[in-house]
């Protein structure tokens, strides 16, 4: 069976709940494409999450996970543990 290796795609991400929120995210909130959510108490995590519409329905990315704009713009969750294997820093 043919085998096939990833083609070497640059994209930008941040770890959502601790790192700075990029415009791109911040238009996607404002076209209401994303919702967040932050509860009562902002030290609980669990109640600080996103829900990003996607072209696969709507996802759900939580404090800790990366959000991701892919090469056409798209946006995405991604759990830190995948995220780590998949990625790499690039300049």
């Amino acid at each position: 069976m043919p085998k096939f290796r990833k083609k070497p795609v640059i994209i930008e991400a941040f770890k959502y709940g601790f790192d700075p929120r990029p415009d791109w995210f911040d238009d996607k909130v404002s076209s209401n494409d994303i919702t967040t959510h932050i509860g009562q108490d902002r030290e609980e995590t669990q109640d600080y999450y996103c829900e990003i519409k996607t072209l696969e329905g709507v996802m759900i990315g939580k404090c800790g996970d990366y959000i991701i704009q892919g090469v056409n713009g798209e946006v995405h969750p991604c759990k830190p543990d995948i995220f780590e294997k998949t990625y790499e820093p690039a300049e």
